[in-house]
């Protein structure tokens, strides 16, 4: 299961973590994210204590998406080290998603 993180953990769960994190920006109304999510969670299993993986609901924690500039869901940010190191908008397949999570490594 991913993480959840809000506008007030994600400083210390996302940005101080000393693994890289995936977050999942995303609302229970958007149909790609609800696509996206169950593709999301087997990556998460797969990369346990590797890569932590956690989503970010955009209308439940509006500060981290103005912080990002998320102007379409479902976007996927790729953090290092505190920083963004790449991003995807939109629902891709798995197999890109997945070279992501390689790249991250």
């Amino acid at each position: 299961m991913a993480n959840i993180f809000t506008d007030s953990n994600f400083q210390q769960e996302v940005l101080n973590s000393e693994l890289p994190v995936v977050v999942d920006f995303y609302a229970d109304w958007c149909g790609p994210c609800k696509m996206i999510g169950p593709v999301i969670e087997q990556l998460a299993e797969a990369y346990a204590g590797k890569i932590k993986v956690g989503k970010v609901n955009v209308d439940e924690n509006m500060e981290l998406a103005s912080k990002y500039r998320i102007m379409s869901i479902p976007a996927i940010m790729f953090f290092k080290n505190g920083e963004v190191q790449d991003q995807i908008i939109g629902a891709l397949p798995k197999a890109q998603i997945e070279a992501k999570f390689q790249a991250l490594l």
